[in-house]
């Protein structure tokens, strides 16, 4: 540069320069746009995947391109992990990796990726039109994984001439396609020509969005924008969860079948992966059985998990919301009452949930409050404290988060705080009679059906149910609405015990008791 001056605010010089330069970036761009040749073995050999370790996956991509296995050994493991002969002698649509932990499935996931979008010929295109490469994963913390090991085989000789620049989550080819990575939502789907996708642990996407159903949802956003696209494909890579899904209902509908269009893949970790030792996955096994067969599996397989079931029917939900209800105002003469799910502002939401009855046996939620992190603990407080003298109340139930702390952060504002009795597990247990017989108006919040659709309930080893959120979702809400739903309904009742009294004999009789004696049960009949 020397001394020269940068140009000033309006020199015609600076339009000129901007002009030659947006010029060179197109034909930068442009330059490249010649589709790499090899296949998807090729691109495993120039990846570092080429031992005997990376077999079981070199079998698995040879099957979904259509491409002759080697030798028997390959078809073998094709013939184990699919149940279903011969193996395809062309690309299927789509192809489903079920499989255990640790088996490489977010590292294979970038490499699908970066493979779609460096064989995709442009001409398909129409003038200014971009293809988007969807790399799509449960979480923003997942999809950083899966960045960076895109960005790592961008970085190998074989590729380079076909990455144009780097950005934060987007990786833009030479070959006008963007490889985009992000976490799971449905919205940000729509309106893109599609060449490829790549599903990073579905099986546990529905926790990760406001809808009740996320990943079946993202499928269907993503099945039209690759319609038009000669060859597209769509990889699905998961360790298996619970029995409900867009994994579960395509590996129902398609294992083991000669699906021209379909392929699923099944397979535990030590199968993937074999530098796993196996006396790790037995200790595994000796902790949880249950849920070792599902997050490593053995002999070939993993498991959908068969103690995991959803607690609630979201059409159950739906049928109890009403529609355009967000909220309630107070009224003058209504007993309220309120349920906190505090947080320290970091993690978690800070929730706040305000019911009341109406009539003998129906509660009604009226209004519904959550703040995301980060905030202020001390903020929310007074926040929720004002909206709580709105409703004329004093005292609000909360669960035992942080010992002193939410008591003496809302006494601060004249209300009391009362540790609830019940568990979290007890809440929504006592909640699904009265949602499932229509006692309880919900309010029209997305959020809220979400998390109560999403809840789970689990079988522990000792034979106890816990309902929970699923791995890596929140009950924020839910847990709030819950609380104040049971707290506004009329308590349970109890079963009553009668004593029956004939002749020297006496026995007690409970309703519906299996220990009541033959005859104080024969002396209530009489």
């Amino acid at each position: 540069m020397g001394d020269r001056l940068p140009y000033r605010k309006g020199d015609p010089r600076a339009k000129a320069s901007g002009r030659k330069g947006g010029q060179k970036t197109a034909e930068q761009r442009r330059a490249a746009r010649h589709p790499y040749t090899g296949t998807i073995l090729d691109a495993m050999d120039a990846a570092g995947c080429r031992d005997v370790s990376w077999m079981p996956w070199r079998a698995f991509f040879a099957a979904t391109f259509g491409l002759p296995l080697p030798d028997d050994d390959y078809e073998e493991r094709f013939r184990r992990h699919t149940q279903r002969e011969p193996p395809p002698t062309q690309p299927v649509a789509e192809a489903w990796m079920v499989a255990g932990r640790r088996g490489g499935k977010s590292r294979m996931a970038a490499l699908a990726a970066l493979y779609l979008g460096v064989r995709f010929d442009a001409k398909v295109l129409a003038p200014g039109e971009l293809a988007v490469i969807p790399v799509i994963a449960r979480n923003t913390k997942q999809a950083r994984a899966v960045f960076g090991y895109l960005k790592a085989l961008c970085a190998l000789p074989v590729f380079v001439p076909y990455v144009f620049r780097i950005l934060q989550h987007t990786i833009e080819l030479r070959t006008g396609v963007n490889l985009e990575v992000q976490a799971a939502s449905f919205r940000t789907l729509r309106g893109y020509t599609i060449p490829g996708a790549v599903l990073d642990e579905v099986a546990f996407w529905a926790f990760e969005s406001d809808s009740a159903n996320p990943d079946t949802e993202i499928v269907d956003a993503l099945r039209p924008g690759m319609a038009t696209v000669p060859g597209a494909l769509l990889v699905g890579i998961s360790s298996p969860y619970a029995r409900r899904g867009e994994l579960y209902q395509v590996y129902e509908r398609s294992f083991g079948q000669q699906d021209p269009h379909t392929l699923v893949w099944n397979a535990d970790t030590r199968s993937m992966n074999p530098t796993i030792s196996e006396a790790f996955i037995e200790r595994q096994y000796e902790k949880d059985a249950r849920w070792a067969a599902s997050e490593y599996g053995r002999d070939g397989r993993v498991q959908f998990r068969h103690d995991v079931e959803a607690y609630l029917d979201p059409a159950a939900v739906q049928g109890v919301t009403i529609q355009d209800r967000r909220e309630l105002p107070s009224r003058t003469g209504t007993r309220y009452v309120a349920f906190v799910d505090p947080s320290g502002g970091s993690q978690d939401s800070f929730t706040l949930a305000i019911a009341h009855r109406e009539g003998a046996d129906k509660a009604v939620l009226d209004c519904m409050r959550e703040r995301r992190p980060p905030f202020s603990p001390d903020a929310v407080v007074e926040e929720f404290a004002v909206v709580l003298h709105q409703y004329g109340i004093t005292t609000v139930t909360g669960d035992r988060y942080a010992g002193e702390w939410p008591r003496e952060r809302f006494r601060a504002h004249d209300i009391t705080y009362t540790p609830s009795p019940r568990t979290k597990s007890d809440l929504y247990r006592e909640v699904l009679a009265p949602i499932n017989a229509g006692r309880v108006e919900l309010l029209d919040l997305p959020v809220l059906r979400a998390q109560l659709a999403g809840l789970e309930r689990r079988v522990a080893r000792g034979g106890k149910d816990s309902i929970d959120h699923a791995p890596g979702g929140r009950d924020d809400v839910a847990n709030a609405v819950a609380g104040a739903l049971v707290s506004a309904l009329p308590e349970p009742k109890q079963r009553r015990r009668v004593r029956f009294s004939f002749g020297p004999d006496h026995g007690d009789y409970t309703p519906g008791s299996a220990r009541t004696s033959s005859d104080a049960l024969r002396g209530a009949l009489l």
